[in-house]
């Protein structure tokens, strides 16, 4: 099990030499640590067959294009890509001639699981709107794995979807990233070794929603207040731990001596230690920078700014700073922060060099997550910008990939990567086209032409005219 930086060096201490003095009324092993990952991941991969997909136009997710393409899966992984890959005996060989394959969709903000459908008020668990600071709640423990938006957002092409509280908090709690599978628990949906995210909200919704109960905060300065002082009390927390531990290896602080554990500073300490990414929701350019400010004035970084309609205009710093940027194509002007939105946003902070995604925060969204992309691509390329669609797919793939700290591992289809790839069955940016196959790890997850390949949520297998696989 992994363990916080804060209490790495009592790991250390189970190995030092020197015995702990008699005084201490401890040993070394009985040193006092912080479970980073209490909850870890049980997801399974299902078994698949060397599979070869040939004479179709790829698109990789890093942006390049193959056309004619090839990709070889075996062994739940990317094993060769090029214009012609090499064919094992016994492998199953697609003709996906007049086809397209990609990287399967990544999804950086999805509420599918915390507010599952059907949208009634005894399944909405995405806001813990009990106080401004909440990072010591999950979202995994309000995923409903029976949310029958996961096999609709599958059959849209998404194989990796990120799940996060929603906004109405400063910290709305921590996030994780599911492969898209259907599993009796979350953690058999969890992506293995996925970093956690904390969700951290600015603007309107938080001033808003504690404002109206006459509290702290009300105003946009307030938010930035109670920030300040939630990531101040953090860093007390970790210097009480960091000494506790050092006297602990020591041999003079016993167990009972260690702190009083939080689990919201936890949360917040993972974020200082750089083992936790930042997924911050805002709209305005301004509050972009505030944010930013803030994280330098505390030492910790954040990973991406999400819906931020205002990116465009501070594209450059976005670029410089290394954050991801979490967008819609044309989705603005519903309240006054959102107001400024531009089409072009997502192809200039593209153009800037900054870390541009493509993302969803909707359980219709998610399904055609390839046509907002095609939007954006459409937009940028009216102004000149000449975007190709192997550049575009970035912003599907590889991007969100890196935003979630997973592109080691997924997002493109580089050998020795994920086997998470989609078919389509014409151009992906057309609003004509489908996947007709999806693999994860290297499985057939679904098949337009195979009914039984088609995953069904246990709860819609008992509703009427729902679920039947003939």
């Amino acid at each position: 099990m992994r363990f916080l930086a804060l209490s790495g060096l009592a790991l250390l201490a189970a190995c030092a030499t020197k015995p702990p003095p008699k005084s201490a009324g401890g040993k070394a092993g009985d040193i006092v640590s912080i479970p980073s990952d209490p909850y870890p991941s049980t997801y399974r991969a299902f078994p698949g067959v060397t599979t070869i997909i040939r004479n179709a136009v790829v698109y990789d997710g890093t942006g390049r294009k193959f056309a004619p393409g090839a990709v070889r899966i075996e062994n739940g992984l990317i094993a060769e890509i090029g214009s012609e890959v090499a064919i094992p005996a016994g492998a199953t060989v697609i003709d996906a001639a007049g086809k397209f394959v990609t990287p399967g969709v990544i999804d950086i903000h999805s509420h599918l699981g915390v507010y599952p459908s059907p949208g009634v008020d005894a399944l909405s668990d995405g806001n813990e709107a009990t106080s401004p600071a909440r990072p010591e709640v999950w979202a995994e423990h309000s995923v409903w794995p029976q949310d029958p938006g996961f096999s609709r957002a599958l059959a849209g092409g998404v194989t990796t979807l990120h799940i996060l509280p929603g906004s109405a908090n400063l910290f709305g709690g921590r996030g994780t990233t599911l492969k898209n599978v259907y599993g009796r628990s979350v953690q058999d949906m969890k992506f293995p070794g996925a970093p956690y995210s904390l969700k951290m909200a600015c603007g309107e919704n938080p001033k808003r929603v504690y404002g109206a109960r006459n509290q702290l905060p009300s105003t946009r300065m307030g938010n930035i207040a109670y920030g300040r002082q939630a990531w101040s009390d953090a860093s007390t927390y970790r210097r009480k731990w960091e000494d506790y531990t050092r006297r602990a290896k020591a041999g003079t602080a016993k167990p009972s001596d260690a702190p009083r554990r939080e689990i919201a500073n936890d949360t917040l300490v993972g974020v200082l230690n750089g083992e936790i990414l930042i997924q911050n929701h805002c709209y305005r350019a301004d509050e972009m920078t505030n944010m930013i400010g803030m994280a330098h004035e505390f030492g910790y970084k954040i990973t991406a700014f999400h819906h931020a309609v205002e990116s465009y205009k501070v594209a450059d710093l976005l670029a410089k700073e290394g954050i991801c940027s979490a967008m819609w194509a044309d989705w603005y002007g519903f309240k006054m922060e959102s107001y400024d939105g531009i089409r072009e946003n997502i192809a200039l902070v593209d153009k800037a060099g900054a870390c541009a995604i493509v993302h969803s925060d909707d359980a219709n969204g998610i399904q055609r997550l390839n046509q907002e992309a095609a939007k954006a691509m459409a937009a940028g390329n009216r102004m000149g910008m000449g975007i190709t669609p192997e550049r575009a797919w970035t912003w599907l793939s590889l991007n969100p990939a890196k935003g979630l700290g997973i592109a080691a591992r997924t997002g493109s289809l580089e050998a020795g990567k994920m086997g998470d790839v989609v078919l389509w069955n014409a151009d992906p940016f057309s609003v004509y086209a489908r996947p007709e196959k999806v693999w994860i790890d290297g499985a057939v997850i679904y098949d337009w032409a195979d009914r039984s390949r088609r995953p069904v949520a246990d709860f819609e297998l008992g509703q009427p005219g729902r679920g039947d696989p003939k």
